[in-house]
């Protein structure tokens, strides 16, 4: 956070995240370049220094952990210590991130929008009303932490099946050919 600080950028880290997890849901390669690649284009951000060596580890290691069979994945979001403004706040940008960085992804892989594999329509319709959060009627409450944790495991489960959609999608296309 300190480095986007420093280089000016008004991203937060959960922004970079969703972003790199939406490039790679939408089945952007997982070499580290493609990462930042993406993330300018998606983002219009203009990462350099050691902020973009460790945007390049963190998307490999969201790879990597989007690939794990163990579902080890979980958005890159402010820890419970924060107050549910911000952390829904936080939430909705990386939301917000996941569906600029897919939507690049696609792009980038000649895939269309109106033709999404499997689930990925309907948890790409959940996730812009999740970005689209009302937060000026958040109430610091026992309902809303236990809302934004159901929030928060449900968007983990999306992008992991969003990630996985297009890897069945993939294979399929390796298949067919020659």
């Amino acid at each position: 956070a300190n480095q986007l600080l420093d280089q000016g950028l008004a991203a937060s880290p959960a922004d970079l995240h969703g972003c790199l997890t939406g490039l790679l849901a939408a089945g952007a390669g997982h070499e580290a370049e493609a990462g930042i690649d993406g993330l300018v284009q998606a983002l219009d951000l203009d990462l350099h220094g050691e902020l973009a060596e460790q945007v390049m580890d963190l998307y490999v290691a969201t790879a990597e952990s989007l690939e794990n069979d163990e579902y080890d994945f979980y958005p890159l979001l402010l820890d419970d210590g924060g107050d549910i403004l911000s952390r829904t706040s936080a939430l909705a940008g990386w939301c917000r991130s996941f569906l600029a960085g897919y939507t690049q992804g696609s792009t980038g892989a000649g895939r269309q929008l109106n033709a999404l594999p499997g689930d990925s329509s309907e948890i790409l319709r959940d996730l812009v009303a999740i970005a689209d959060a009302d937060l000026e009627e958040l109430a610091e409450d026992e309902e809303s932490e236990r809302s934004y944790a159901e929030l928060t495991e449900y968007v983990r489960f999306a992008a992991l099946n969003a990630y996985a959609d297009n890897a069945l999608l993939r294979r399929q296309d390796n298949q067919d050919s020659p």
